[in-house]
């Protein structure tokens, strides 16, 4: 059955087994019709599908048999989207509806800077993969990725026309370096299918029918208009929104209270912002916690990669990874009271540093401090003379006059630099949150919910997140995809009995 999408006025009424849903206002329009499209024995001029005007008129009314089956999917992002195409793949004949309060696929939009960083490439196998996942790296250990892992990813975009690259940090963009080539894929291979999607519309309710079928409310978002809609699948695939934690707690499930993750770190250093652009293209740091009510001291969160310090703290990668790794501590600390460890020449141990910086007072003892320092420490100008500072030492004074102590010191700072943490940077729509759906409570082998059956969840709405480096689309695609499959069987398996029956 080919799918349905609203155009503009009109009044129709659609009957699904014994529940009528009336349609106030609608015409519908036929994907993939090029001649106009019938509303119930009402013709319409097309609009170019590839244009994307989706409407905001009343929800779609699919007129369906008492043996058509209709899975709704809650969320147009990532994972709903790839569900969809996967559940329809598998069961070409269910329905498939997808219901979005705002754009379709918005954070994959502006992810990655607006380029989208699909996957991470550097870890193609599960092992390896699940350890970039601070909430979900034990859960994952079983199947999950094994599914659907970024090697699956990279092959599904490329077999629908979207070419990939690595970079070197191991993150993986398409070629074109824009989104819209992920975005108008995914649209478009929606629309393929016959997946139908709607835009401005929020389900506010979901309950059950007498039936066991889902009974969802739709509300628009800019007018008082509510229209109920009956479904036999439901995908909760609604991201960080807290109306979709609403409804999982409505249909039995807990939540886990979501906090950010992704964040930077507000430093507390009236010398650092004397650095600000400056970029360390490899740093090891670490994060130490202590929760204020038990002083109990709790894990050492260390990450290497890239750090660039801005106009109020530091940022860049290995500050994200961090944030993500320590988010729910440092929230329960108020992002601040926490000391954050910095090793800036990672690959020269300690004991080589205080050698190098003794050697170099002995080569160059009649050179102003300020003016040479050792090049194996490959540092900028700019931050040799904010270390200088925070040692106390004047930058007009020869090498010959620095005390060893002094030098001692400097590799410390090195190798150990403090930096206090006063607070978070913005909390950004590209970033993710931790918390959600209990992973507990969902077999991730279906993606289907322990509680209520034909219930699904995929993507940020459970309790799931991941490191900066494509890992949170990684989540969405693979839970997607599994969640799409196992829809798709049920469907098909419920059409083959019934088929059997006649």
């Amino acid at each position: 059955m080919l799918g349905w999408l609203v155009f503009s006025g009109g009044c129709s009424v659609a009957v699904r087994g014994n529940a009528t849903m009336v349609n106030l206002g609608l015409d519908l329009l036929r994907f993939g019709d090029s001649t106009g499209a019938a509303c119930f024995g009402r013709s319409r001029t097309l609009l170019p599908y590839q244009r994307r005007r989706f409407s905001s008129a009343p929800l779609v009314a699919i007129a369906q048999q008492e043996n058509e089956q209709l899975l709704v999917v809650v969320g147009g992002g990532a994972a709903g989207i790839y569900a969809s195409i996967r559940a329809k793949k598998i069961a070409p004949r269910l329905n498939v509806l997808v219901i979005e309060k705002g754009k379709p696929l918005a954070k994959v939009k502006i992810s990655g800077g607006g380029r989208c960083n699909v996957t991470n490439g550097h870890f193609l196998d599960s092992v390896g993969l699940v350890d970039n996942y601070p909430r979900g790296h034990k859960e994952f250990r079983g199947s999950f990725f094994n599914v659907h892992g970024p090697k699956d990813t990279i092959s599904w975009f490329f077999d629908h026309g979207v070419k990939l690259k690595t970079e070197e940090d191991g993150r993986v963009f398409p070629v074109s370096n824009s989104s819209a080539s992920i975005v108008d894929c995914l649209l478009n291979e929606a629309k393929n299918n016959g997946v139908v999607l709607q835009i401005g519309k929020t389900v506010s309710e979901v309950s059950l029918s007498d039936s066991g079928q889902f009974l969802l409310k739709v509300e628009k978002r800019t007018t008082d208009f509510v229209e109920h809609i009956m479904a036999d699948y439901l995908l909760m695939a609604t991201g960080s929104s807290k109306q979709g934690y609403k409804i999982a707690v409505q249909l039995g499930h807990s939540i886990v209270d979501p906090v950010p993750s992704l964040f930077t770190f507000k430093i507390e250093d009236t010398q650092l912002p004397s650095l600000s652009g400056v970029t360390f293209p490899r740093v090891k740091a670490k994060l130490k916690l202590k929760l204020k009510s038990t002083q109990k001291i709790l894990p050492e969160y260390t990450q290497a990669g890239p750090m660039l310090v801005t106009h109020w703290g530091l940022s860049g990668p290995v500050i994200l990874r961090l944030s993500a790794w320590g988010a729910r501590e440092l929230f329960l600390s108020n992002y601040s009271g926490r000391t954050l460890l910095v090793d800036f020449i990672p690959d020269i141990n300690i004991e080589d540093v205080k050698n190098i910086l003794f050697q170099h007072k002995d080569q160059l003892a009649k050179t102003k401090v300020s003016n040479s320092y050792p090049s194996q420490f490959n540092l900028v100008k700019r931050f040799w003379r904010y270390l200088l500072e925070r040692e106390g030492l004047d930058a007009d004074i020869l090498w010959a006059s620095i005390s060893n102590n002094h030098l001692s010191s400097l590799a410390l700072l090195l190798k150990q630099c403090p930096f206090k943490i006063t607070g978070k940077g913005q909390f950004k729509d590209e970033f993710v949150t931790a918390g959600g759906v209990p992973l507990s409570e969902i077999s991730l082998n279906t993606m289907e919910s322990k509680i209520m059956p034909n219930l699904f969840f995929a993507g940020e709405v459970l309790n799931v997140d991941g490191i900066t480096g494509g890992f949170n689309f990684q989540n969405a695609w693979s839970g997607g995809y599994i969640a799409g499959t196992r829809i798709g069987d049920l469907a098909s398996s419920r059409y083959e009995r019934e088929e059997e029956t006649m």
